[in-house]
């Protein structure tokens, strides 16, 4: 009976010890592929490590848009903090001045460097084709 008992409480620990260990490596994968969202404002409060890759969201300033070839250079604001940004690539239709935007990217040195823009709509959108037709 105690050689039983032995066995059980040794499979006990192991299957605890297994699920342990999946457990953290599926922990260890999501926090690696996790991005925070942070408004400028609370970028530039937060000590963020560099090459720590972060989702930076709010307003583009009113002429704020400067273009150098595939380079788009801008400042995201939340009327009370402002980050530089730049992109280097072809930004989506709906960026524009005064419109929302989340950029995926690092900040360092002042400068946040996006690697993918997503621009925002509020829920009144309509697309450009639409609007531009006159009701029949």
């Amino acid at each position: 009976m105690l050689r039983n008992r032995k066995k059980r409480l040794q499979k006990f620990f192991i299957i605890i010890l297994l699920s342990a260990l999946g457990t953290s490596l599926v922990l260890f994968s999501l926090n690696s592929k996790l991005d925070l969202f942070y408004s400028p404002s609370e970028m530039l409060a937060a000590e963020i490590k560099p090459g720590y890759r972060i989702k930076l969201g709010g307003m583009v300033e009113i002429g704020s848009i400067q273009r150098e070839g595939t380079t788009i250079f801008f400042v995201v604001t939340d009327f009370e903090a402002k980050v530089p940004v730049s992109f280097e690539g072809v930004a989506p239709d709906l960026f524009k001045e005064n419109s929302g935007v989340v950029a995926l990217g690092y900040y360092s040195d002042g400068l946040f460097v996006a690697e993918q823009i997503f621009a925002k709509h509020d829920e009144n959108y309509m697309p450009p084709e639409l609007a531009r037709q006159e009701p029949k």
